[in-house]
């Protein structure tokens, strides 16, 4: 389960506490929505789907797949499909690639996505076996569909916009400097990178 509306609620509020400019920001702009998607195979091969193309053309290609293989998309399915049949429902070269080491990861039982590390660094090394899933798309995936409450996505531009403007700092922080600030929030930090998402571009600060 993801962080519901009470966890990241509370989240935010333990890093309000401890900077005052996160509580200011908290009064302005409220609480964000939960971010929570389901958990397994079907999340991880949607972000393949989805990666480097618009919304849009992503739910395309989606409805695509699941017209031709069903809505649960088997892992055995997709590997006995050939080429053409993927690229008919709009996967690349490249992202059918992506697609097939997912599935066969899962079909041959190497990764139990319902027995992932409890610790979140062996949990990114082992989603990351996936081809075309790095550690920012393992770092999601962990956050929205497991609701780990401590994964801090510090290379995305987003959470960087964020606690640019949130802390008014000079400059947005690079991921190193990015990383530093998110110790101050532990372990917390799943709610804050939520939390800066609400705010970057947020009309209320």
């Amino acid at each position: 389960m993801g962080l519901d509306a009470s966890r990241l609620q509370a989240g935010i509020d333990f890093a309000a506490s401890r900077e005052p400019a996160m509580a200011a920001a908290l009064a302005k702009a409220g609480y964000p929505e939960p971010r929570i998607r389901e958990t397994g195979y079907r999340t991880l091969l949607r972000t393949i789907v989805g990666q480097q193309v618009s919304v849009a053309a992503a739910a395309s290609v989606w409805a695509k797949l699941e017209s031709r293989f069903g809505p649960d998309l088997a892992p055995d399915d997709l590997l006995a499909a050939d080429f053409d049949t993927l690229r008919g429902c709009g996967l690349s070269r490249q992202k059918q690639g992506y697609a097939r080491s997912l599935c066969e990861l899962v079909s041959d039982g190497s990764l139990d996505l319902s027995r992932l590390p409890e610790e979140d660094e062996p949990a990114i090394a082992e989603l990351t076996r996936i081809k075309g899933i790095g550690r920012w798309s393992a770092e999601i995936y962990l956050l929205f569909a497991e609701g780990r409450p401590d994964i801090w996505p510090a290379g995305d531009l987003g959470v960087q916009a964020g606690l640019h403007r949130i802390l008014a700092l000079d400059a947005r922080p690079d991921e190193k400097a990015a990383r530093a600030l998110g110790e101050a929030w532990r372990p917390h930090r799943g709610a804050v990178a939520i939390f800066t998402w609400h705010c970057y571009d947020n009309p209320a600060l």
